[in-house]
């Protein structure tokens, strides 16, 4: 077996993953926000047509055999019953699972920090992102602030409020990134999301880090929407040197409208041929008692070591990964 026993990253990374997360916990104690700790394995998962959880089955006493469990993509769900039960603002840092991600930025196993400000908005949140991402990497100049429309604006001369799908493709034709694909292979949703992906991240935070915020409607995900011409999704993501460390929602507190969010999901689930998990009970019947008005936000902290450690993969401030489990 050689030398596969080894920890892929080096000792002084594992200290510093213990340095990053003791400031951590220090940060929220400050500010009276309180520690939790959720299950990992829950009996709903995840409707998000982009994330595939992994499954088991218990087998025991004082359940049916083989009840099925997902080991959870974030402890969002579980949090949000807190709220609902009047934890007030509250953290986590636990682990995460996503199966089919493994490249130099993902794992399928990874640490996650969560968390919840009661009375906060999106705005408000993104303040207390920043002030702890820069006592984290110590960092000093102020974190740029752009719209999706600006960032579109910016790097594509484009508006993709407004946009047509056959518009967004022709861009993407001419870009040489449509693989092949035609207009109306993909939705319109489909081409904004490789645009982004391929032709505007890459630029974001290589001088400052920068806060993408306000999307479209479409990508509200489980963020609130806020009505005018066009409707945004009161959301933001946290961009530094061209990747993504952290994304942050104006919770939806209402439980009909996540049944319908769900809904839509199932749809699109249906039609990509994957698996459509039962929805969340527990979390909709949170809702429907009250959620209060609140903001939350995932960052990846592995991904935060990195660029700490000022490395290029994962695996290089991880202690084991899958490959190596």
């Amino acid at each position: 077996m050689g030398d596969d026993w080894r920890p892929t990253a080096p000792i002084e990374n594992i200290r510093l993953r213990a340095s990053l997360l003791a400031k951590t916990r220090q940060f929220f104690a400050a500010r009276d926000v309180l520690e939790v700790e959720t299950p990992l394995l829950s009996a709903a998962t995840v409707s998000d047509p982009h994330l595939q959880s992994f499954s088991t089955r218990y087998n025991g006493p004082g359940l049916p055999a083989n009840t099925p469990f997902y080991l959870q993509t974030s402890p969002e769900a579980a949090m949000k019953r807190l709220l609902a039960a009047g934890s007030g603002s509250i953290y986590q840092i636990c682990k995460a699972f996503r199966d089919g991600e493994l490249g130099a930025r993902h794992n399928p196993e990874f640490t996650m920090l969560e968390w919840y400000r009661v009375g906060f908005d999106h705005v408000a949140l993104m303040v207390e992102v920043e002030a702890l991402v820069k006592l984290l990497l110590g960092l000093s100049a102020e974190f740029e602030r752009l719209s999706y429309c600006a960032a579109f604006e910016r790097h594509l001369g484009i508006n993709p409020h407004t946009a047509s799908r056959e518009a967004l493709c022709r861009y993407a034709v001419d870009a040489g990134i449509a693989g092949g694909l035609k207009s109306d292979e993909i939705e319109r949703d489909g081409w904004l999301d490789l645009l982004m992906s391929q032709l505007i991240e890459p630029h974001l935070g290589q001088t400052a880090p920068v806060f993408i915020y306000d999307y479209p409607a479409s990508f509200a995900a489980l963020a609130k929407i806020r009505p005018g011409t066009p409707p945004l999704a009161e959301r933001f993501e946290l961009y530094i040197t061209g990747f993504e460390l952290a994304n942050g929602y104006h919770e939806l507190c209402d439980a009909g409208e996540l049944q319908r969010r769900y809904e839509k999901d199932a749809r699109l689930r249906q039609a990509s041929g994957v698996s459509v998990p039962a929805i969340n009970s527990r979390l909709r019947a949170a809702l429907a008692t009250g959620l209060p008005p609140s903001s939350g936000v995932a960052l990846g902290f592995d991904r935060l070591l990195m660029l700490a450690a000022k490395v290029g993969t994962i695996r290089e401030v991880m202690a084991f990964t899958v490959a190596s489990a």
